[in-house]
């Protein structure tokens, strides 16, 4: 089969019937798109505040997850297929534990993520909310994080896999923090993640381990000055 290559607007959602054979060589890899029924669906470009918060969150569970070696995050563009023959999803940000790094392969993640985190862009509401939700629910994603950044609308939603299989909100405690159970220890608040707001990576991180001024620093200059 011949390559297929589409050149696109960038300016809002296109759908296009194909396999699921078709959409893995019709796009390169820089194009964020899903694969869901028979279609492929390639979204708008993100808006700044959306990049921020991902790259922030990115960042920020990364540093975590590497300086207590829990496990592997991988930003968009980057495809899970939790069910053999379901929808092929590319969330803004996946983490998958250590115990679970088998499947990870060169090519996408085979099987449910450990925590999934999505940012609600203008025209993601219904999928990141119905559509996703029920998926990962269903395909044992342990945790899925919902940040909606659009003015007026700023909230997160974080919710954790119950042993019946079924999503329970994460409610902030009395200082206003989400706490992970999937990252042991993890905690963020909620004016992180709006605009004019978001902190540095490693502020954030040395505030979730309580990390003196000092200790920040030198933090920072063992990274290299991250």
């Amino acid at each position: 089969m011949a390559e297929q290559v589409i050149l696109l607007p960038k300016t809002s959602e296109q759908r296009f019937k194909m396999s699921y054979e078709e959409w893995l060589v019709a796009f390169d890899e820089d194009t964020h798109t899903e694969w869901v029924n028979g279609e492929a669906i390639v979204f708008m470009a993100p808006k700044t505040i959306h990049q921020l918060i991902a790259d922030f969150l990115s960042r920020l569970i990364g540093l975590y997850a590497d300086l207590l070696r829990l496990g592997t995050v991988i930003s968009a563009p980057f495809e899970i297929r939790i069910v053999e023959g379901g929808p092929a999803r590319e969330p803004d940000l996946v983490f998958i534990a250590k115990e679970n790094v088998a499947r990870l392969t060169p090519d996408r993640l085979i099987g449910a993520a450990d925590l999934v985190i999505e940012v609600i862009s203008p025209d993601s509401t219904a999928r990141d909310r119905s559509d996703k939700f029920d998926e990962y629910q269903e395909g044992g994603v342990r945790e899925y994080l919902i940040v909606d950044p659009r003015e007026g609308k700023e909230r997160i939603d974080w919710y954790v896999l119950q042993p019946d299989g079924r999503y329970q909100a994460i409610l902030p405690d009395e200082a206003g923090r989400y706490h992970s159970a999937v990252l042991p220890g993890f905690w963020l608040r909620a004016e992180w993640l709006r605009e004019g707001q978001i902190p540095d990576p490693l502020i954030a991180l040395a505030e979730i381990r309580g990390l003196s001024p000092e200790a920040t620093q030198t933090l920072r200059e063992m990274l290299g000055g991250a």
